[in-house]
């Protein structure tokens, strides 16, 4: 089926008003959601898919909306799940955007009214040179804009629309999950796996058009606390050992092999994320990541080894090295399940576009949903430069992540079939003929 001349978009349209809202996370928060704004979005998502006649949509008590297009085909068909993000990264403020539409894009640097310093360079966001005639949309210089994963919800959102405007577009359930605090590690805490009842999950947060991702990060975080020996600082001589120097000698001491800034592909990191304290005590937070999860271990003790050879010199100090699990790698259950991925790439390819299999440096809120049974790849939405005052996305790659989700119920739908007798659902894995 081409949607293209079918379907009257509104994804942009739902994007520029999604990206005014602030909802960014707050990772200091001992609350949840991190901050009560994200709820603002999400219960307009509740209001806007009842005005569509998704009569089920609701936000429960910790933020998550749920709901359900139903059925439109006599087979029995997998239910799948559709998730996006609500929230914004802590990184960059998300507080009075002002989303810019530059049409018919033709390669030329983009600069930022509110801070002219601020300059997307086609060189720099390569994947600017495949957007030559599209319609990139940026903020205005001060803040990052929310496609990461504004564009997520407006594409799922968008589907959604289609999908009840469209009964000739045939799919089984379909369950909807916007989630808060995916930015702050916290973004599948309360999910209730039981109400979505689903057998496969899609987050749409990805990069490229055309990227599908079924492998991230394993992702673990450490602390590291000092205990130095305070002294008055007008008879230190000898005496003294300040923790926060200590600190601060055992990051520069870190190999600079392992660090984020030195890495790439397939390689992992260890990363100092935040430093407290006083001469007495001090603590660096760090978080560890490999795609190997038996790596992280290793790299846990390349803290440990480094605070000893540092420790030699303050005799009378000592540590404590204390590390938790984060996520893992969501490869090993999609492995198991290789028709949800494969349906992805097929439906991707359908849009026109070439399906690219690919690795996350990151992780998503698929990585904790697949262990927690429901298998969740990552499909992309188109955005870009994540974080940052130079966030940009495409109106046109949203659109063809829109039809990637429509592709995809369809897809599932035809694997499918009904019997007379009794109602079977076939799933047709990709390795059989």
């Amino acid at each position: 089926m081409n949607f293209n001349s079918s379907l009257n978009f509104t994804v942009t349209e739902r994007f520029l008003r999604y990206v005014t809202i602030d909802t960014q996370s707050d990772p200091s928060s001992v609350s949840f959601p991190s901050t009560e704004k994200q709820k603002d979005l999400s219960r307009l998502l509740v209001n806007e898919l009842l005005a569509i006649g998704v009569s089920d949509a609701h936000i429960d008590e910790f933020g998550y909306v749920y709901a359900t297009i139903p059925s439109n085909t006599n087979k029995q068909v997998p239910v799948i799940c559709f998730c996006s993000h609500v929230d914004t990264a802590p990184d960059c403020s998300g507080k009075n955007v002002k989303p810019l539409v530059h049409k018919n894009y033709q390669g030329q640097d983009i600069v930022l009214p509110d801070d002219n310093t601020q300059v997307i360079k086609l060189t720099e966001h390569t994947d600017l040179k495949n957007q030559l005639g599209n319609d990139v949309i940026t903020a205005s210089g001060t803040t990052l804009l929310g496609a990461d994963n504004k564009a997520g919800v407006a594409e799922i959102m968008d589907a959604c629309y289609q999908l009840m405007n469209h009964p000739e577009i045939k799919h089984g359930d379909i369950r909807i999950l916007f989630t808060p605090d995916e930015e702050v590690g916290h973004g599948v805490d309360h999910v209730d796996i039981a109400k979505l009842g689903a057998f496969a999950g899609y987050t749409m947060d990805g990069e490229s058009a055309g990227n599908m991702e079924n492998e991230t990060f394993s992702a673990d975080g450490a602390r590291l606390t000092i205990n130095g020996i305070s002294a008055h600082p007008g008879f230190a001589k000898g005496k003294m050992e300040s923790a926060i120097k200590i600190a601060g000698k055992i990051i520069a001491a870190l190999p600079d092999s392992l660090s984020p800034e030195h890495t790439e592909d397939m390689e992992g990191f260890v990363h100092p994320v935040g430093m407290e304290g006083h001469v007495e005590t001090a603590t660096i937070d760090f978080i560890i990541r490999d795609f190997d999860a038996e790596k992280l271990k290793g790299h846990a003790n390349v803290i440990r080894h480094t605070a000893d050879a540092v420790l030699e010199q303050y005799p009378a100090s000592s540590y404590t090295l204390t590390t938790s699990q984060q996520y893992r790698n969501m490869k090993g259950v999609l492995d198991e399940n290789p028709q949800i991925v494969a349906y992805a790439m097929e439906a991707i390819d359908r849009t026109g576009l070439t399906a690219k299999l690919c690795s996350i440096r990151g992780g998503t809120d698929g990585s904790r949903l697949s262990f927690m049974g429901l298998p969740c790849p990552n499909i992309f939405a188109g955005e870009h430069a994540f974080h940052s005052k130079q966030e940009w996305v495409s109106v046109q790659d949203m659109q063809k992540a829109v039809e990637t989700i429509l592709h995809l119920c369809m897809i599932w739908e035809e694997k499918s079939y009904f019997n007379e007798d009794t109602i079977i659902t076939c799933i047709r894995y990709a390795k059989q003929p």
